[in-house]
């Protein structure tokens, strides 16, 4: 049993404002795995004036930038000594597969070095060059801290979503109160151990687990100068709301129904392989997951019994067996709409190649759902159109490479996708095509280096390298 009693505010452990610890359930099994402290109002009144006084003293955000990149650099060596742990502590709380959960470990060190690479060559002061060279006058051009962050993340990927923008915001020199999931209280509260011990001065970071009310109370709070949130694009619609009305800079990562063309020339053993991974990733609870597969009808069947005999290899259970490729969803309500959309199918008339709303025999006790794909699926169905953030695949056909495109790009959406083909060029060229904000080819894993968000409803602006770090900052013009 895993206890946090305490919040993390402003860089100490303090007695939260209401004494009631939350039960964390195993998706696995329902049972309390541990309890935790969650924060209301007051904490964040709390946090934030920690907040908003250490950013005035000006303690962080006036250290010099090498100063800080060696505390990041620092945490991040910290969180690669306790990998194994963290990996642990999510799959016990998510639910997420051991393989996934171990697998991400090495992925979070090159997104911190993408961030630190960036930080050591920012142009955080410049002076310009004239365009009148007979001019007096000069600008330097500051990129500056924006103040206080409220960073909100989901459930589903806590270290990865978390790291996203607190490495980013204070290398910057910001303050930072970050709001998780009630879910992730455990992970979280160990990602609040590490950074306790990397020398962050007093009200620089706090770590926060609260409800959807408290966060909402967060975001509106006048303390706050930028909004960084990653979750539902029906959230992201509220906090742009709020933020449009306060003026508040925001950056948004959204939802997700990413299209995954498999062109006819593609080797479909190595397409289905990495759509393993492509598609399935994190029990599917995820918004990159590429689950609109679209296919020629020249090889639609194919491809179909392809990913049939896919999922029904994958085994499904508890999350820390290390055979399993699909743990359980998060929470029953989560696998109640997974179920519920699969059943939506169903009723659209799709056809049911494999699995079903049926919860996997002996599995009856957790949060389980049996991995599904639809064939026959047109894309105006709801299950081509809405995120159902699950192991639930639809196979789409299309006529040739334009209607491909033209049906990946019909969607709300525009988060991520993927091309397969033999011919490298060719499929670049129709990534060129895609209305959205990051395309893999054959597979490819998504660079940090490059920026990361999405184009429509999912998202504005972007996470990652120096674009993402970029953000985080205000610029300042004085001319001499």
């Amino acid at each position: 049993m895993i206890i946090y009693d305490r919040l993390f505010v402003g860089g100490s452990w303090v007695r939260p404002d209401g004494p009631e610890l939350l039960d964390i359930a195993s998706p696995h099994d329902r049972s309390v795995i541990g309890r935790a402290a969650q924060a209301r109002p007051a904490d964040i009144d709390r946090a934030l004036a920690a907040a908003r006084t250490s950013f005035e003293k000006g303690d962080w955000r006036l250290t010099p930038p090498a100063r800080r990149i060696a505390v990041l650099r620092r945490f991040n060596a910290l969180r690669e000594e306790n990998a194994e742990k963290i990996a642990h502590l999510i799959s016990l709380e998510n639910g997420s597969a051991g393989w996934f959960t171990r697998a991400g470990q090495p992925g979070l060190t090159r997104q911190a070095n993408a961030y630190l690479r960036a930080a050591e060559e920012f142009a955080w002061e410049e002076t310009l060059v004239p365009s009148d060279p007979s001019s007096p006058v000069r600008s330097v051009v500051r990129r500056e801290a924006v103040g206080v962050v409220a960073a909100v993340i989901p459930w589903n990927s806590p270290f990865s979503s978390a790291t996203a923008k607190i490495i980013p915001a204070l290398l910057a020199g910001n303050s930072v109160v970050l709001k998780v999931s009630p879910e992730n209280s455990l992970s979280m509260g160990f990602l609040a151990e590490l950074l306790e011990r990397v020398g962050l001065p007093e009200g620089v970071i706090s770590v926060l687990p609260a409800d959807r009310e408290t966060s909402e109370y967060l975001i509106s709070h006048r303390e706050v100068d930028k909004i960084a949130f990653t979750g539902s694009t029906r959230a992201g619609r509220r906090i742009a709301a709020i933020a449009g009305e306060q003026l508040k800079r925001v950056s948004l990562e959204l939802g997700g129904k990413s299209a995954a063309i498999i062109l006819p020339d593609a080797d479909l053993d190595t397409a289905v392989a990495g759509l393993r991974f492509g598609s399935l990733l994190n029990n599917g609870e995820s918004c990159i997951a590429q689950t609109r597969v679209l296919a020629p009808r020249s090889r639609y069947e194919e491809v179909v019994t392809a990913l049939k005999e896919l999922v029904e290899s994958l085994k499904v259970g508890d999350p820390s067996d290390p055979d399993t490729f699909i743990g359980p969803m998060i929470r029953p309500d989560q696998q109640e709409r997974v179920r519920d959309y699969i059943r939506l199918g169903i009723e659209e008339g799709a056809r049911l190649v494999t699995g079903g709303p049926q919860i996997p025999e002996g599995l009856e006790k957790g949060n389980y759902v049996t991995p599904t794909v639809f064939a026959d699926v047109d894309n105006s169905l709801r299950i081509a159109q809405e995120e159902i953030f699950g192991p639930v695949l639809v196979v789409i056909a299309y006529d040739d490479e334009d209607d491909a495109v033209r049906i990946a790009n019909d969607s709300e959406y525009g988060l991520s996708g993927g091309v397969w083909s033999a011919d490298e060029d060719h499929a670049l060229a129709v990534a060129r095509r895609l209305r959205t904000g990051t395309v893999t080819v054959n597979g490819a894993s998504i660079a940090f280096d490059g920026p990361f968000g999405g184009f429509k409803a999912s998202g504005i602006g972007r996470e990652y390298g120096a674009v993402g770090l970029g953000t985080y900052t205000e610029y300042k013009t004085i001319t001499v």
